[in-house]
């Protein structure tokens, strides 16, 4: 209805209610409260439905954002549901963890005078609604397909493939060297941005549609890849990439100087009910230290702010760069600093001082210089500038690269670029071995979970099409 639209020049925009900062810290719930639904359909209605949405264009899935909006101003709140979910296979937590400021939000066309759309959170409230109401159940394809697909890697694109895949009717089965499916989105990104049971559902979800999952399995251990390869028709490598990007600077062997993702796995088990030593132990705890993160990316903030949860003394992020050229999300680094998180910007780190375990961190001032091959203005450092940070824990979040997967699958045939990802025909989503499939961030690099969904989708529909020609061969 025309009325239930274009409302943005009448009402403001309004977040979900969001907790204070002193509350907050004192647990891992989410930031964010949820939009009831007068309140989610108000903001819906703020939409201009404008004839080039560019939110729709900067969506990495392509989603159909205005048509949900306005399904959600009308209270057609079962089609807005279908409608995200018919190019999405996780809205509820893309909702949660995508960086809209970045993507949709960013780019919506009432952004400049009137502020964006609040388009996550719409999509965060009628997928949880969605759930609430009963409307979400298991996959139950129109026929049974006997060709099985195996999955290497629980994360977002692998579940995102298997969900195509069994809505097909292919027999699927997950392999994950983790004790629980989810990947970084159970193990990497904090309770405070995406509680665990709102994966553990989608996760159960897909169990109940009749995909297997095989847990605890390392693959190139429990089977090798060819191993794989002769019990199913089609395997898709989804292995994301776990490899910490190392530092190269004095004192980074120290002692309490860790990598970002043993930190916030550690954090994420003991908050799931696991017994962690090393958090046991004080190691990866960082109750009343002085914790300095290096990096400036969406890591580096899950980071700080799982440090300031922890009750450290004191937490700072050392990035390279100013505020405006830092990668990570703008609403995370408002909520670090609000949580007393202190930035020290246009600063590199020099060495790591201390005898057996780290003291401190000497770092150096950095000025912005001539732009990159990426346009970005290059940091160098500004000469007779250092000083130093005091530091208990030392926290590298420097970005992820692949693992060795010829070595660790053993595969040696597997092709792999110069930089450790795999080699894939673009088109088909293929390796080079045949039937072999890759998607995701072993592919592209480490990046977004929007992407990795998109790719898994992709390859999803690429594997539907090799099979089919497969079967076609055989008859």
């Amino acid at each position: 209805m025309a009325d239930d639209l274009l409302k943005f020049i009448s009402i403001d925009q309004k977040m979900p209610e969001k907790r204070k900062a002193e509350d907050r810290v004192g647990d891992f719930d989410e930031v964010y409260a949820r939009y009831n639904i007068e309140g989610a359909k108000e903001q819906a209605s703020r939409c201009s439905q404008c004839g080039v949405p560019f939110c729709h264009i900067h969506c990495p899935l392509g989603n159909n954002i205005p048509d949900w909006l306005r399904l959600t101003a009308e209270g057609r709140l079962e089609d807005a549901y279908e409608m995200a979910a018919s190019t999405n296979n996780m809205p509820e937590i893309c909702g949660r963890i995508c960086p809209q400021d970045r993507l949709c939000e960013g780019n919506c066309v009432i952004e400049k005078d009137f502020e964006s759309v609040t388009i996550g959170s719409v999509e965060k409230f009628i997928t949880d609604n969605a759930w609430d109401q009963g409307w979400i159940k298991p996959i139950t394809p129109r026929v049974e397909l006997k060709e099985s697909v195996g999955i290497i890697g629980a994360g977002p694109a692998g579940l995102a493939a298997a969900e195509e895949l069994r809505k097909a009717g292919f027999q699927v089965h997950i392999y994950d060297r983790h004790d629980r499916a989810g990947g970084l989105l159970i193990y990497g990104i904090p309770g405070f941005k995406l509680e665990k049971d709102v994966v553990e559902r989608r996760t159960g979800r897909l169990e109940q549609s009749g995909i297997t999952f095989h847990l605890d399995f390392e693959v190139g251990d429990e089977a090798g890849l060819n191993e794989l390869r002769e019990k199913h028709d089609a395997l898709l490598i989804a292995t994301g990439v776990y490899r910490a990007r190392g530092l190269k600077v004095p004192g980074v062997g120290l002692g309490n100087i860790r990598e970002a993702l043993d930190y916030l796995t550690a954090s994420n088990k003991v908050g799931m009910g696991d017994d962690v030593p090393e958090f046991n132990d004080g190691t990866l705890d960082a109750k009343g230290k002085n914790v300095v993160v290096i990096g400036g990316g969406d890591t580096a903030m899950d980071c700080v702010r799982t440090a300031v949860r922890q009750g450290a003394k004191s937490v700072k992020c050392v990035y390279r760069r100013d505020r405006e050229n830092m990668p990570g999300s703008v609403r995370e680094v408002q909520n670090a600093e609000e949580e007393g998180v202190e930035f020290v910007w246009l600063a590199g780190p020099e060495a790591f001082t201390g005898d057996e375990v780290v003291e401190g961190v000497r770092v150096y001032e950095m000025r912005l210089g001539a732009p990159d091959a990426t346009g970005r203005q290059a940091p160098e450092p500004v000469p007779n500038s250092s000083y130093t940070l005091d530091c208990d824990l030392g926290i590298l979040a420097l970005g992820f690269e692949p693992e060795d997967l010829p070595a660790m699958f053993g595969a040696p045939e597997l092709r792999v670029t110069r930089w450790g990802t795999v080699t894939v025909d673009h088109k088909s989503m293929m390796t080079n071995l045949d039937g072999v499939f890759a998607a995701g961030d072993i592919v592209r690099g480490a990046s977004l979970v929007v992407w990795a969904i998109r790719d898994g989708r992709d390859a999803a529909e690429s594997i539907k099409q090799y099979l089919k020609e497969k079967v076609r061969q055989v008859a």
